[in-house]
């Protein structure tokens, strides 16, 4: 019988424990998405293991969490199938459980959605149990589980990842919601009178740990900063709240190295305890070493209104990164983390304000969630509903590099796409692409052929190894496109390009070819530009290019889209600049971008060493050297020195803050001595509102219009260049015009700009298909 089509979809949902009666993450969050749903008019039944009390209705107790195995299995099956006319979807909270659904013949031909929290195997291995037969046969349980499941929920787009690797779980079956918090349970009240009712005295630094005592959470290395923290801060007091087989060991730790006093076990608490120990807390620290899906305590402490510093660990940064980055460090380190909670106690790196933290907390509503968790009912239901076109995109590297940098702020925009990421190693842009909730995996390229250079690709001398790794990435890639089934391949560097562009033509799947880099003799070897023409031709469908001097340097014949770079831009942001700032006042240039020869750093300081010879300007060198490129480092040290303005020239190195240099800046200035395939910096450099000037050729002269959103000079010519900076330095007003035509302009390059003409063309190849 089909259920009516204005009927809400009725899930019976399959968890563990009943929260408040049986604590934990996992039973927690079971008792919250049930208790919205009905709030939200949704039939839905729940089965779980007691000790429960006045279980409220629609919850039914299938036999006792101490019972053996078989009589807990079957009670579940049998309270499930007692339920199973009047249900339409199964919702799993544990794998285990989700083995009757996956079995039974009541159950046969309905979906089934599961809730992944956390890797059940892996976290039994961490927590001790080693004998290895229940951890396989547990994995094997989960791997079971979570590939027949029609939809998969998970709170982080880490565990995304766990799901994808280690599971082989298709990303397009896997959905990103992250958990709700009561917002009326956990809220701000009396920072004072919670501190008094903890016995804790006035001005006293606090901070606290509220999580189970096993190893993965981390506590023994907060202990071991927290002797640093003591030391420094003189009466502070670190709260820990929790039970587990590990306190005993943490504290004899405790007492054998942090002061006498400074660190207090409260065990198992009580909700009110805990809600009055958030209050109390100048600090919550969740320092967990790894498997950590999201963290329910960031959120309730969040919503009480105190900011909680956290690991870096699986989906932690992804709950707090929004509010305020520095709140992540590494984890296991624990003089990092020393570094932070002294930062946050001295003041010198202030932690958010309560009211920022409770605001910042509202946004994961238990409302919002429930509904998000209806829609993914609804999708297993119909899985034709609001499907949006899956494009996997590759990339060779995950350092931050230039195209790296505009893929990631691309597919945040791309609202009518699933994205997927393959990269070929692990980098910064991992962790930096899972944050911005954009499905990654990684899938392992050899480090011959990843780390390939330019002016090695000349036949007949290619390696034989880096061939046969790349050959073989190839056939490993094709099976995986064959797997996912995306609708497109997109190519983002040229070395994804050439690997991806064959699986994809193998796996059956139409490739767009990103291309960011001129095919040029001054870039590339010929036989390199003949190997990327040649997979153009043969193997794309489209073509991307940067620029209009990218494009007329592929010389093929193949269907090419001129689409430029995104960059950052808010039409709200408001820099100030100085109004009168001249070159005896401390104007600021700044030149931003790799440091390689061919980027020109050596004609920057040149020209600034002509520009101003004295006085007060100064120049800031931003970018590390990479890909083997620390000579030229030296060199330009070395250069300043020589022209006497090394006190005057600051090189800052790689710096992930661009936008706090970009606003201590008055002049950007851009001086490759090549053609410029686009100038994402000058780009961003509009876009900050700043008086950019860059070369008259390539990219940069497509972008600026001269004299009104910035300024041309002639390409490796210092002269030109020192003229063009004494022009700005002395006419601010000059200054403040230019920066106001290149914000005005910068507005091309937004990303949702940039997302809607990628789309076209992706709906365009499709349509054509």
């Amino acid at each position: 019988m089909s259920r009516p089509a204005n009927r809400a979809i009725r899930p019976l949902m399959l968890g563990m424990g009943w929260f408040p009666d049986q604590k934990g993450g996992l039973n927690r969050y079971l008792a919250g998405l049930h208790r919205e749903l009905v709030r939200q008019g949704v039939a839905a039944r729940a089965v779980v293991l007691g000790p429960a009390a006045g279980l409220p209705d629609g919850v039914h107790l299938a036999a006792d969490g101490d019972a053996p195995l078989p009589a807990r299995m079957r009670g579940f099956a049998r309270a499930a199938r007692q339920l199973s006319e009047d249900i339409d979807v199964a919702d799993v909270h544990f794998a285990l459980y989700g083995l009757w659904p996956l079995l039974s013949r009541a159950w046969r031909g309905k979906p089934m959605v599961v809730h992944f929290q956390g890797p059940w195997a892996q976290e039994s291995v961490s927590a001790g149990d080693r004998r290895w037969p229940r951890a396989w046969l547990k994995a094997r349980v989960e791997t079971a589980v979570y590939r027949r499941a029609n939809a998969l929920v998970v709170l982080s787009s880490a565990f995304k990842r766990v799901l994808v690797e280690s599971y082989g779980v298709s990303p397009w079956r896997v959905t990103v919601i992250p958990p709700g918090v009561d917002l009326e349970e956990f809220e701000p009240g009396s920072h004072d009178v919670a501190r008094r009712a903890l016995g804790l005295e006035p001005g006293t630094f606090t901070a606290v740990v509220a999580r189970r005592l096993v190893p993965r959470m981390g506590i023994d290395v907060l202990l071991e900063a927290w002797v640093t923290v003591a030391r420094d801060s003189p009466g502070a007091c670190l709260l820990v709240v929790g039970e587990g087989p590990e306190r005993t060991t943490l504290e004899a730790q405790a007492a054998r190295s942090a002061p006498a006093g400074s660190v207090r076990f409260l065990g198992a608490v009580g909700e009110q305890e805990l809600k009055s120990c958030y209050r109390a807390a100048d600090v919550v620290v969740v320092p967990s070493r790894e498997l950590e899906g999201y963290g329910l305590v960031v959120l309730e402490s969040l919503a009480s209104g105190t900011p909680v510093v956290v690991s870096d660990a699986g989906g932690l940064p992804e709950a707090v990164i929004g509010l305020d980055p520095s709140l992540v460090v590494p984890a296991g380190d624990a003089g990092a983390l020393a570094a932070r909670i002294n930062a946050a106690a001295d003041g010198s790196r202030p932690l958010p304000a309560r009211d920022d933290c409770r605001r910042f907390a509202e946004a994961f509503s238990w409302p919002a969630v429930a509904r998000r968790n209806q829609d993914v009912y609804a999708a297993a239901v119909d899985p034709a509903r609001d499907r949006r076109k899956r494009v996997v995109y590759l990339d060779h590297c995950a350092r931050i590099s230039g195209g790296e940098l505009a893929m990631l702020r691309l597919l945040p925009a791309m609202e009518q796409v699933d994205c997927h990421v393959i990269l070929g190693e692990e980098g910064p842009l991992v962790g930096r692409l899972l944050s911005r909730h954009v499905s990654t995996e990684v899938l392992p390229l050899g480090s011959r052929a990843r780390n390939l250079s330019r002016s090695s690709v000349t036949a007949p001398d290619l390696p034989v190894l880096t061939t046969l790794q790349t050959a073989l990435y190839i056939l490993r890639l094709t099976r995986r496109l064959r797997r996912l089934r995306p609708d497109l391949v997109h190519t983002n560097s040229l070395k994804s390009l050439v690997y991806g562009g064959v699986a994809g033509r193998l796996a059956g799947v139409p490739v767009v070819c990103h291309v960011r880099d001129r095919l040029s003799d001054d870039y590339l070897p010929a036989q390199a530009s003949m190997l990327v023409r040649g997979i153009l031709k043969r193997f794309a469908r489209a073509v991307i290019t940067n620029s209009h001097a990218t494009r007329e340097a592929l010389r093929v014949d193949v269907a090419a889209t001129e689409i430029p770079s995104p960059v950052t831009y808010d039409p709200v942001r408001q820099v100030a600049r100085r109004s009168g700032g001249s070159a005896s006042e401390g104007l600021t240039v700044t030149m931003l971008g790799r440091l390689a020869p061919w980027k020109g750093q050596h004609l920057f300081i040149e020209a600034f060493a002509a520009a101003f010879p004295a006085g007060g300007a100064r120049a800031l060198v931003v970018g590390g050297a990479q890909f083997g490129e620390q000579e030229y480092e030296a060199d330009m040290l070395r250069l300043a020195s020589a022209l006497g303005i090394a006190a005057r020239v600051e090189f800052l190195g790689h710096v992930d803050d661009v936008d706090a240099v970009l606003d201590r800046t008055d002049i950007l200035v851009h001086a490759s001595v090549g053609i410029e395939p686009f100038g994402l910096v000058v780009a961003e450099g509009m876009a900050a509102g700043l008086a950019v000037v860059a070369t008259d050729v390539g990219g940069p002269s497509e972008i600026i219009e001269d004299g009104v959103s910035g300024v041309l000079f002639r390409t490796g010519d210092p002269e030109d260049l020192a003229r063009v900076m004494r022009l700005l330095a002395d006419q601010p007003e000059l200054r403040a015009r230019l920066g106001t035509g290149a914000r005005a302009a910068a507005r091309r390059f937004a990303p949702e700009v940039i997302a809607r003409e990628v789309n076209d063309l992706y709906d365009s190849i499709l349509r054509a298909s």
